[in-house]
């Protein structure tokens, strides 16, 4: 997609208009090239939160990404991520079905959108209030060493980084040690200790980062470190079953219930006869919302 017909700013680090945050990080771009007029609003004091994770997603976890981004904007934040396919663009998502607001931060020039998938997603986020941002001019290409370079943008933008699958290799990773090194925080989601997608998380834990399991911990941690107000944080440490209706996720709380002690997804796979993808999905959503919470023995309510 060429960005011709959208207008492209030029926002110097001398501008008032220049993001807060971003302005103090060490290597802060001298100058950002901007679609979309999010940035006057931000100055009113509207936080942002990046979540960012591998291209190649599960399912679940592209599921999980967009969950979490859709509740954080309907809590008033602003999702930031780099516009790549699987969590990136699950979060970005996720933002805009909420109603809400989400920057994109590309790793070449604004004149034209990389991935070409994406085309139309980098359109709605600029049409809806959102910003799509890099520190490249027009007409510079995405080298390799850029898509690096961008991620300390991501993070210098950001309160907090969420990560979301993150494997040995990944750019979510340099995103996170970026975070670290900007004195900003970085929660990250567990997940299967033998699965590849989790390699760089579960490092990332044992490194020192934030490990969180559902959008309540997020929640927590955010009022605490920032002394952030959010309008349903009591409904949300008080999650309510009630109102579920679908038989399997009744079916996995009734197992979770009556085994008296955490189980694990074999397990419960073996209780239940339901597929995997199914059983994977439902614990992500649970989690989310808080009904469950996942430990090192399982999954317990």
């Amino acid at each position: 997609m060429e960005l011709n017909k959208l207008t492209i700013r030029t926002i110097s680090k001398k501008d008032s208009n220049y993001p807060n945050l971003l302005r103090e990080i060490p290597d802060a771009p001298s100058e950002i090239y901007v679609s979309g007029n999010v940035f006057e609003e931000l100055q009113a004091g509207a936080p942002l939160i990046s979540i960012v994770g591998t291209r190649k997603a599960t399912l679940s976890g592209r599921s999980f990404a967009r969950e979490i981004a859709s509740k954080l904007c309907k809590q008033g934040l602003v999702i930031v991520s780099g516009l790549a396919m699987g969590i990136d663009t699950a979060a970005h998502e996720g933002a805009l079905a909420a109603g809400g607001r989400t920057i994109a931060v590309l790793a070449r020039g604004l004149d034209f959108i990389y991935p070409r998938q994406n085309e139309n997603l980098a359109r709605k986020i600029v049409e809806t209030g959102g910003a799509i941002i890099s520190e490249y001019p027009v007409g510079v290409p995405a080298l390799p060493h850029q898509f690096l370079e961008r991620n300390r943008i991501i993070s210098g933008l950001s309160i907090a980084t969420i990560i979301i699958e993150a494997p040995r290799e990944s750019g979510a990773l340099v995103t996170a040690r970026l975070a670290a090194e900007q004195g900003r925080e970085a929660f990250v989601f567990p997940g299967p200790v033998n699965h590849p997608n989790y390699y760089g998380s579960h490092k990332l834990i044992r490194d020192g980062a934030r490990l969180v399991s559902s959008f309540n911990d997020i929640l927590e941690d955010l009022s605490e470190i920032f002394n952030l107000q959010f309008s349903i944080f009591n409904q949300a440490q008080k999650p309510k079953t009630e109102n579920i209706k679908d038989e399997n996720q009744l079916l996995i709380l009734k197992i979770i219930q009556n085994a008296g002690q955490p189980l694990n997804v074999d397990k419960i796979i073996e209780l239940t006869k339901l597929e995997p993808q199914i059983i994977n999905k439902i614990i992500a959503l649970l989690m989310i919302e808080g009904i469950i919470k996942e430990t090192e023995k399982g999954y317990t309510l």
